[in-house]
């Protein structure tokens, strides 16, 4: 796979508009766990290995062990996942597949459960953010480090 273009280069000013809603959003007050398992999970579904790779690697640095990352894409499966993680990863599953699921109320209704209002929406921010970033990422073929030769 080779890259198409460098977004960055092609128009630093849309990836400073991004890089700003990043920063707001890491710095909303959702729990940086939360956050790093949302981007995954987003990720995860839009195919994404560049933000694949990013995201699995600081939340591995910030603590958040194998087990739930591996287990992340059968969560609903697993009892290792927190009732807001529960509601967070099926929020993000419901704006992520929009056309298919039209952001269903049972959703929204256990978003609206575990968080305030203003984290809802911040929540709903995240979401957004990281699909932008997967479709600029997948779009423009970034390439993931490589970690074989890495280690050479």
């Amino acid at each position: 796979m080779e890259t198409r273009l460098n977004a960055f280069k092609a128009s630093p000013e849309s990836i400073t508009a991004m890089t700003k809603l990043e920063e707001y959003v890491r710095h909303c007050g959702l729990e940086f766990s939360l956050i790093e398992l949302v981007k995954t999970r987003a990720s995860q579904i839009n195919g994404c290995a560049f933000c694949l790779h990013m995201h699995t690697s600081d939340a591995r640095a910030a603590g958040e062990s194998e087990a739930r990352l591996y287990l992340l894409s059968a969560w609903r499966e697993s009892t290792l996942y927190t009732p807001r993680e529960r509601a967070a990863l099926a929020w993000t599953e419901a704006l992520t597949k929009l056309p298919d699921t039209g952001a269903p109320t049972k959703d929204y209704e256990q978003g609206v459960a575990n968080f305030t209002e203003k984290e809802f929406v911040d929540l709903t921010l995240l979401i957004g953010a990281i699909n932008v970033w997967n479709r600029i990422s997948v779009g423009f073929r970034s390439l993931h480090p490589n970690e074989t030769q890495s280690r050479q």
